[in-house]
């Protein structure tokens, strides 16, 4: 069957990935690596794919936010700060996107996603030894130094974003958190700056198939909510868990693609 031809298949294919990426980016982020192959599994070119996914999901993104309200005005200024880094990331992001190819940077894809996947799981023993912690004298010293790692994943983020929440909850590591329910929300709001940046940018250059995008927003709006809804109700073990399981598919899928 051709999935690239118009007709119900086609479409339950892009709201089924609407749906899943929007459970699995607000449960642990990584949402991309299912939109971005369908869309291309539907006939867009990969460039085109990229961008209407990043449109698609960021109202899924958006959505979690109600869920994690408390989280997140317990630590107002680390977010808002953490927030406004993102917005800066994300547009240099996706103007390197609409200026360069995207094979060359899929290559570096597999490194970046296994570095990200090492750094959540020994993120405490790592901010330990670096002494970044949020908790330290130093406070300021620890924003700026989390701000510009931040950064850096917020243009990935832009550019091409599969993965990104993953690094997001790696640098969140590195501040010395381990509340994964803390993290997951701070994720949120991070990932839903830089992509709006690139939303943006993606809306005025006229890079979006809109009939695609809004078929898959649909389905990310319910996954997001309700993924943000069952995270909060799972034991954060459970959760990091699942993060850690999903930087390592995540990992191999990429080497996979470069084979």
């Amino acid at each position: 069957m051709d999935l690239a031809q118009p007709g119900l298949t086609r479409d339950a294919l892009i709201v089924g990935a609407g749906l899943l990426a929007g459970i699995i980016n607000s449960v642990a982020g990584g949402g991309s690596f299912v939109t971005l192959p369908a869309l291309v599994a539907a006939g867009l070119p990969s460039i085109t794919a990229n961008c209407t996914s990043t449109i698609a999901l960021w109202p899924g993104i958006v959505a979690s936010f109600g869920a994690y309200r408390s989280e997140l005005a317990a630590r107002r200024q680390l977010s808002i700060v953490m927030a406004v880094v993102s917005l800066a990331g994300g547009v240099l992001g996706g103007w390197i996107l609409l200026h360069t190819r995207t094979l060359t940077f899929d290559r570096l894809l597999p490194w970046l996603t296994l570095f990200a996947t090492l750094l959540f799981t020994y993120g405490k023993t790592l901010s330990q030894r670096l002494k970044i912690s949020l908790g330290n004298e130093d406070h300021a010293s620890a924003l700026v130094k989390t701000g510009v790692v931040q950064f850096i994943v917020a243009i990935y983020g832009g550019y091409y974003g599969a993965g990104a929440g993953i690094m997001v909850l790696s640098v969140l590591s590195l501040l010395g958190m381990t509340n994964i329910h803390a993290m997951n929300a701070l994720k949120t709001l991070l990932s839903a700056a830089f992509n709006l940046s690139a939303v943006v940018l993606f809306i005025v250059l006229k890079r979006v198939v809109w009939g695609d995008a809004l078929l898959m927003m649909g389905g990310a709006i319910v996954g997001g909510f309700g993924g943000a809804w069952l995270a909060q109700r799972m034991p954060g073990a459970w959760v990091r868990g699942f993060v850690i399981v999903m930087g390592v598919v995540t990992t191999l899928y990429f080497f996979w693609r470069v084979l």
